[in-house]
């Protein structure tokens, strides 16, 4: 799963540089290796992936937020979920704000489901073209839909069919495979609102202690536990979660540049640890009630889905 924000969303892959081809002349050979060194200098961050080891804060970090995707929220045709005997919108399987980013998600029937099987491909924009995470944020343009599981538009645009008949962005054309793709029920793992986090493994242990002040007001007392991972969490990069959004629209919190207290499981508390708060259930919001589908269902079927 990816889990993103939005990374955030819940979240571009830099490239080391390619060594130019050799010149005669002096000066242009000295200017090239000033630039070798100053592109050094600014991935000298991204290339170190050394887990941590000793109890300590750590700087720089990027906190987002993901939770379960409620399926209320999404406007597409209802098509057939690989893995389950259901129908599920297809914008809440496949899009970026989906299940598929999310890794998690709440139907239409109140029920847990997840991914279970990512497929071939990664990401793709609005254009269709791919969307590849990295250490700063998204190369290729922001991540709009799975690599598959969509039709293209006559104009080349990524669209859907819509759950009340119609398309998203234009009539489809032809459509886009994702195979191996596949949904399972209940929850991909055992995580808490508020007290887990997702984190990148090279860089904090799973199962280590982390501390937010940003959140100490919440049910964990700014206390995580480093429980999950996603593919566009890299780095320096926390992914919190939470208890989903009242609507679609709010989102969650991005914040950028904070100081987080990391303890690794067996390592001792550094002199400086911040204050242990025990977990307050009462501070954690509750889950939304599923809606009313905003749309009806054509009984029609919209459009030809598979």
């Amino acid at each position: 799963m990816f889990k993103q924000t939005v990374s955030p969303p819940r979240t571009s892959q830099l490239a080391a540089p390619s060594p130019g081809s050799r010149r005669a002349a002096r000066v242009l050979a000295a200017a090239l290796a000033v630039g070798a060194l100053a592109a050094a200098a600014l991935l000298a961050p991204l290339a170190q992936a050394k887990p941590i080891r000793k109890a300590g804060w750590l700087r720089g970090v990027t906190v987002t937020e993901y939770y379960p995707a409620p399926e209320w929220w999404f406007v597409g045709k209802k098509v057939r979920t690989p893995g389950l005997s259901r129908l599920s919108r297809i914008d809440w399987l496949y899009s970026a704000t989906g299940m598929s980013m999310e890794g998690d998600g709440i139907g239409l029937d109140g029920e847990r489901y997840h991914i279970a099987g990512l497929g071939n491909g990664g990401w793709v924009t609005e254009r269709g073209r791919p969307s590849v995470p990295g250490h700063r944020g998204w190369r290729g343009g922001s991540p709009y839909w799975r690599a598959g599981g969509y039709w293209l538009s006559k104009s080349r645009y990524v669209t859907f069919p819509l759950d009340g008949g119609g398309w998203s962005n234009g009539r489809g054309v032809r459509y886009r495979d994702l195979p191996g793709v596949s949904f399972s029920t209940g929850p991909s793992r055992p995580l808490k609102y508020y007290r887990s986090v997702a984190v990148d493994p090279d860089l904090i242990p799973m199962g280590s202690k982390v501390y937010i002040a940003a959140y100490r007001n919440t049910a964990g007392g700014g206390w995580f536990s480093a429980d999950d991972v996603g593919g566009a969490i890299i780095g320096r990069h926390l992914d919190v979660y939470r208890t989903p959004p009242a609507r679609k629209d709010i989102g969650g919190n991005y914040l950028e540049d904070q100081r987080v207290y990391v303890q690794p499981p067996g390592a001792k508390a550094a002199r400086n640890a911040p204050k242990w708060v025990k977990p307050r259930r009462e501070a954690t919001p509750s889950v939304p009630i599923p809606e009313p589908p905003p749309i009806l269902s054509d009984p029609s079927g919209g459009a030809s889905a598979p």
